[in-house]
């Protein structure tokens, strides 16, 4: 079995941790209305990331998820209101991460504006 690199990354406070392992699907900007509601920002860089790709190391309790009218999943940890999960009917089987809240690179720069 391949290993692949690995980048943690967490919420704003540090309660909810996490990690990818790479290589990711793609690196994009979004700047959709829903998205700059959900960061109060112009736009939101996600990196998307196969399902099985992505582990919660700790703070999974804590996850409040949010069901959009579309059918999408935001999760968020409302105690220091990071963002951080993103996952859509329209990409099943993927994980879109806020490449924010990654503590160090990952293997591509954002290629696009979605």
């Amino acid at each position: 079995m391949t290993e692949y690199p690995q980048v943690e990354g967490s919420c704003l406070c540090g309660a909810v941790r996490f990690a990818v392992s790479l290589p990711s699907r793609f690196c994009a900007h979004c700047p959709c209305p829903n998205c700059r509601r959900a960061h109060g920002a112009a736009f939101v860089t996600w990196a998307g990331f196969r399902e099985e790709r992505v582990r919660l190391l700790a703070g999974e309790s804590l996850l409040i998820r949010y069901l959009t009218e579309r059918g999408a999943t935001r999760s968020f940890w409302r105690q220091c209101g990071s963002t951080l999960f993103y996952e859509g009917p329209r990409w099943a089987g993927e994980i879109h991460v806020v490449l924010a809240n990654l503590e160090g690179p990952i293997d591509r720069e954002p290629s696009a504006h979605v």
